[in-house]
């Protein structure tokens, strides 16, 4: 029946797919770059390079230290480009 919940789910659904599905690919690359610069924010900090967001990215090292393999492979680096961060 065409008035049913379901159905208007289903509508919903597919209009919602079709107005993102051209934005899917931006948007994950926006997340992806987001994603970049906040790592190397949290790895400034642990650098010592002076940020201005010093009292909450100390605590976001511990989630961070686990991706920096795939940030710098992302990046095109064979290596860590950090000297006492060693993931390689």
């Amino acid at each position: 029946m065409p008035g049913t919940p379901s159905a208007l789910a289903a509508f919903t659904a597919g209009l919602r797919e079709l107005y993102e599905a051209p934005y899917r690919r931006t948007m994950a690359r926006a997340q992806r770059d987001e994603d970049d610069l906040f790592t190397l924010v949290v790895l400034a900090e642990a650098l010592g390079v002076p940020n201005p967001a010093t009292y909450y990215t100390v605590e976001l090292l511990p989630l961070v230290a686990d991706r920096v393999h795939e940030w710098h492979t992302r990046l095109g680096m064979d290596r860590s480009p950090l000297d006492h961060v060693s993931c390689c």
